[in-house]
Parts: C-alpha cells; structure tokens; sequence
C-alpha cells in the first residue's frame, strides 16, 4: 500500500506510536476501497444501510467481526487489514454519528 499524498500535516510533534505514519496508511488504505468491488456503480453498499437506518447498527456488528478474527486469518498482512478494517468502519460510524448531531 503506498503512501500517497499526506493528509496528515507534518508536525514538530514527536508521535511514541508513528501515528502521523499510521493514520497516512490508513488514508490510503481507504482511498483504495474506493477502487475495489465496494464501490461500483459509484455506490457502496453501505449507503443503502446507511440511508435504511442500520448504519450504526452495521458498523459496529464489522468492527465486532474484524476484532474477533483479528490474529486467526492468514498472515501479517491480513492482520494488518483486518484492523484497518476497523478504524474504516469506526470512521463511517463517526461520520453517521455526526450526520444525527
């Protein structure tokens, strides 16, 4: 996964866990689905939970399921995209959360 442009500004701050690095993956990471089977037609599955009213209710129930096989599918790799899976689905959480604010 390559780390396209940087949506997280460079910072005299001196991250302890890479994060600024971390987040940018996660950037591009998610700029990929956008790509993928998810999205074709230029419309994600997720819209049509969304807009039925389960949007909260999905995301959850898929942060709960990339969680739970965190560690028992493959290799690092895999590993790895299970947890960007999470932060994925906890960001479109977010963003339902802040539509109903």
């Amino acid at each position: 996964m390559s780390l396209r442009s940087s949506p997280v500004k460079k910072t005299s701050i001196k991250y302890k866990y890479d994060e600024q690095n971390i987040l940018n993956g996660v950037y591009a990471y998610i700029q990929d689905t956008y790509k993928e089977h998810y999205s074709k037609n230029n419309y994600q599955a997720t819209e049509f939970i969304i807009d039925a009213g389960h949007g909260t209710g999905f995301c959850i129930g898929n942060i709960m399921k990339y969680a739970q096989r965190y560690g028992k599918k493959g290799a690092k790799k895999d590993r790895r995209k299970d947890l960007l899976k999470i932060i994925h689905y906890a960001i479109i959480a977010l963003f339902i959360e802040n539509k109903e604010v």
